[in-house]
C-alpha cells in the first residue's frame, strides 16, 4: 500500500471548504484552471477535466457526508504509467477546530507498492492545497497554480 496523508488548518467554515474542493467555480482559480464534472452522489462518475478538454483523472464517488467527507476512487488518464497503476481512492475529511477554522486531512492511497501516482501527489497536492488555503483565507491563490502547465 503506497499512501500520501497531508493535513492543514484552513480559516473558514466546512461548508465553504467543501465547495472549494468541488465546484468548478473555486477550482479553476487554484488547480490549474481544471475543474470537476460529478453530482457528487455515491456510485456517480468524478472527472477533472484539462482546460484543452482532456481528462485528467477520473473514477467515482464512494461516500459522500456532506461537509464532512468525500470519498472518490481516482484513476490518471492522460499519463499512460500512471493510468496503468489503476484507481487510488482519495479521501477528504472536514474537521471544525473553532468557530472559524477547519481541519482538512486528505489521503490519497493504492495498494501498490511503489506507486509513480503516490510519488506524483506527493508533490502536487501541498502545492495545490496551499494554494487553496490561500485562496479561502485572502481570496487569490497562489500565482504558480493558477494555470495548467504549458507541455502537459
Amino acid at each position: 500500500m503506497s499512501r500520501f496523508v497531508y493535513v492543514t488548518y484552513i480559516r473558514t467554515t466546512p461548508e465553504k471548504l467543501w465547495d472549494a474542493l468541488t465546484k468548478p467555480e473555486f477550482t479553476r482559480l487554484y488547480w490549474a484552471s481544471t475543474w470537476q464534472e460529478s453530482d457528487w452522489t455515491p456510485g456517480s462518475s468524478w472527472r477533472a477535466m484539462i482546460p484543452d478538454g482532456r481528462v485528467a483523472d477520473s473514477g467515482e464517488i464512494v461516500e459522500v457526508d456532506h461537509p464532512r467527507r468525500l470519498v472518490l476512487t481516482w484513476r490518471n488518464e492522460f499519463m499512460p504509467d500512471m493510468r496503468e497503476e489503476g484507481h487510488s481512492r482519495l479521501t477528504y475529511e472536514l474537521e471544525p477546530v473553532e468557530p472559524a477554522t477547519v481541519k482538512l486531512t486528505l489521503t490519497h492511497e493504492i495498494d501498490r507498492e511503489p506507486s509513480m501516482l503516490i510519488d506524483a501527489v506527493s508533490q502536487g497536492w501541498p502545492h495545490l492545497l496551499a494554494s487553496l488555503k490561500s485562496l479561502l483565507e485572502t481570496g487569490q491563490p497562489l500565482i504558480e497554480t493558477r494555470d495548467w502547465p504549458d507541455g502537459v
